[in-house]
């Protein structure tokens, strides 16, 4: 998924911020919360994305909501709607999320079948790889897509592995065509 540059610079600053002042954790756990209440809400986004509603009632609404927060995570949250960028709001979490994962050597991995795998047949997919480093942290993303029809599509950082059979089934229909 494409971050923008937004996201990143402000999510970059929230991370020196907080390593400078020593609330990472406390932080990465608050803009957790933000992904999901912002995936949740659906209510919520069109009341940020509404051109019209004035920023001060954006930034009365969000100390509402996220009243629980540190004061850390509240500024950042009114300074990004001060700054007219609460559709970006979800993205700056989600990327704090990330920078402070890949300090601490947190692998994500997105793991794409056609059907719900069982434990066992997850592991022995996560063992057959040489992406997925050993005795590692990982967060893992399950997606079930029947398109695909079989196989798995495994995606780790930016490498993929690419084991569906519709990929398969695709490229000898470009095999028999060229032949």
């Amino acid at each position: 998924m494409l971050t923008s540059k937004v996201a990143k610079r402000y999510a970059q600053g929230l991370l020196d911020f907080t390593n400078e002042s020593g609330q990472t954790a406390a932080v990465f756990s608050e803009m957790k919360d933000v992904v999901k209440i912002m995936s949740e809400s659906k209510d919520l986004n069109k009341f940020f994305l509404t051109p019209y509603i004035d920023s001060k009632k954006k930034i009365e609404a969000a100390n509402e909501i996220f009243k629980s927060f540190s004061t850390s995570s509240q500024n950042l949250i009114r300074l990004v709607i001060k700054h007219g960028r609460e559709n970006q709001l979800k993205n700056i979490a989600q990327e704090f999320i990330n920078k402070v994962e890949d300090i601490n050597g947190v692998q994500r991995i997105t793991l794409t079948t056609a059907t719900q795998l069982s434990k066992e047949n997850l592991d022995q997919i996560l063992r057959s790889t040489n992406l997925v480093k050993a005795g590692s942290n990982f967060d893992l993303n399950l997606n079930v897509k029947p398109e695909i029809l079989g196989g798995y599509i495994l995606r780790v950082g930016d490498q993929q592995v690419d084991a569906s059979v519709k990929t398969k089934l695709n490229q000898v229909k470009k095999d028999f065509q060229l032949n």
